[in-house]
């Protein structure tokens, strides 16, 4: 049916299930206390960017998951257009915001998956040191590189498709 593909699905509610649960944990104060990360908009949106990046990722390495990887995303960008709006920018600047965070996104996106592709460990501590530290000489940008591998290698275990996404425990690691 042609309206078919504009009902809301129940797939509406995994993806603000998991989009729940990666803002909720990209928001830890461990994050801001012991990991040294900014708790500014930028610093937040950083952390955002990294967790929404394991689990889009790990949905897009599988077919059966593509959409609510591609649908998790979107719910992404409505959430920074919302967002956007409510700190008052302007009508007419929120595209251009928009661009900007959609290329920051993308450009993180493929520096920490090369990162972690890398046999050089110090490859992802470089990513995070300037994206998320602003290039500054950060000790706590190895402890979140290594947070980083940790969760991506747990999400390889999990199903996400019910709903639940599981990140490791920030202060352990």
């Amino acid at each position: 049916m042609l309206f078919s593909r504009f009902r809301r699905g129940s797939m509406s509610g995994t993806i603000s299930a998991l989009y729940g649960m990666i803002v909720a944990q990209a928001r830890l104060a461990v994050f801001y206390r012991d990991y040294a990360v900014a708790d500014t908009v930028n610093g937040r949106f950083e952390l955002l960017v990294i967790h929404l990046f394991m689990t889009v990722g790990h949905l897009f390495a599988h077919p059966a998951t593509r959409d609510l990887g591609q649908g998790l995303f979107d719910h992404f960008c409505r959430d920074l257009d919302h967002n956007l709006r409510e700190m008052g920018t302007s009508d007419l600047k929120v595209p251009r915001e928009m661009r900007k965070m959609g290329e920051a996104y993308y450009g993180r996106s493929q520096a920490y998956q090369e990162a972690l592709a890398s046999d050089a460990p110090e490859a992802l501590v470089e990513a995070v040191r300037r994206n998320v530290y602003g290039g500054a000489p950060e000790a706590a940008a190895a402890r979140l590189a290594a947070y980083i591998r940790t969760a991506a290698a747990g999400l390889k275990e999990q199903e996400l498709s019910g709903g639940r996404v599981q990140f490791p425990d920030p202060a352990q690691v």
